[in-house]
């Protein structure tokens, strides 16, 4: 397992106004990066840094909500450490709400953290507050579309582009802005592939199933930590495979690796992992082809080619059964994750 050596506080800030939903799953995504893919793949953890997440109101207490739950404020804002990173999420506010003069505490605050390099965002209504605080005045912003009217009567100065999902700005985008509540998740993802790397970011989106789910969820699954054993002659072809993934007769060959005629080793082998060994070399060379996917230009054929499938037909038909999406389309939805919002 990696070991970051790298730590991000993330104040969470907690307003009169602030609805707890986007807050809970903010605290939960970011503090579960760098901490979830090995327990589940036994893969090595990819993060670059950990985040440290808290909520954070003036007075660090429990706090009421609009939506009736009491938010559970972890530390008072003016707490050490200062943070690197604070998030604003959405706020109740009635219609005829008028921001001017509002949260003078937490503004300061906030332009201050601003002023000492912390990254400043904000998710839907939650945008009118760092617009109060100073900090979109010339700048491009989102926001939902019915917080729009309240940007035109109170901060014209701000250049709102309520049709972008997310929008950094800023010198070293240290503003980055949010479009509705459920963009969350957007948000999220985009400060993991930022600090903690993209591949962190795709793995995130994986677990929690974040994205595009109209292929449904397999194109999130990823291969599960096989079970642990002590059949010595298994893990030798365990481990003769994962250099040799793409050979061919790779069952035959796993048996002779480990020294068993082949039914007994497939029966072995079921007991000891949990696959049997075709399942097993199959979600070896499907993840193989994911990552190929996901982090290169390579021609669907060459990456069937590569992963040990002679015939492309054979491997896309694999590959839809098994992911539930084509290799294309899978592509197109983890490839760019996170890139494109730079």
């Amino acid at each position: 397992m990696s070991d970051p050596t790298r730590t991000l506080t993330v104040n969470l800030l907690v307003l009169p106004e602030s609805f707890p939903g986007a807050l809970y799953c903010l605290h939960e995504l970011l503090g579960q990066a760098g901490r979830t893919w090995e327990p589940i793949t036994g893969e090595p953890e990819a993060a670059t840094c950990r985040f440290v997440p808290r909520m954070v109101s003036v007075t660090g207490t429990p706090a009421p909500s609009p939506a009736g739950p009491v938010i559970a404020v972890e530390a008072p804002l003016h707490a050490p450490p200062d943070p690197d990173i604070v998030i604003v999420t959405d706020l109740g506010l009635p219609a005829d709400f008028d921001p001017r003069g509002q949260w003078a505490e937490e503004a300061g605050w906030l332009r201050r953290m601003h002023a000492g390099g912390a990254v400043v965002c904000s998710i839907c209504s939650g945008s009118l507050f760092l617009a109060e605080a100073g900090l979109l005045d010339g700048i491009e912003a989102t926001t939902h579309w019915a917080v729009a009217p309240l940007f035109r009567d109170y901060y014209p100065s701000v250049k709102l582009r309520p049709e972008r999902i997310l929008c950094p700005a800023g010198p070293e985008h240290r503003i980055v802005t949010a479009g509705g509540a459920s963009t969350w998740s957007e948000l999220g993802l985009y400060l993991v592939a930022r600090f903690a790397g993209e591949t962190e970011a795709r793995r995130m989106a994986k677990v929690f199933v974040l994205g595009d789910k109209s292929d449904g969820q397999l194109p999130f699954a990823a291969m599960a930590r096989p079970r642990q054993h002590e059949d010595a002659a298994i893990e030798r072809a365990q481990i003769w495979i994962a250099d040799n993934y793409a050979a061919e007769s790779p069952v035959t060959r796993m048996s002779e690796v480990a020294g068993l005629p082949e039914r007994t080793f497939s029966r072995r082998f079921r007991k000891a992992t949990g696959y049997s060994p075709v399942e097993y070399v199959q979600a070896l060379r499907l993840e193989e082809a994911k990552q190929m996917l996901e982090t290169t230009a390579i021609a669907v054929d060459s990456v069937a080619e590569a992963v040990g499938y002679a015939d492309p037909v054979h491997f896309r038909r694999i590959f839809k059964r098994d992911v539930g999406t084509t290799p294309t389309r899978y592509r197109q939805m983890f490839a760019t994750m996170g890139a494109g919002f730079f």
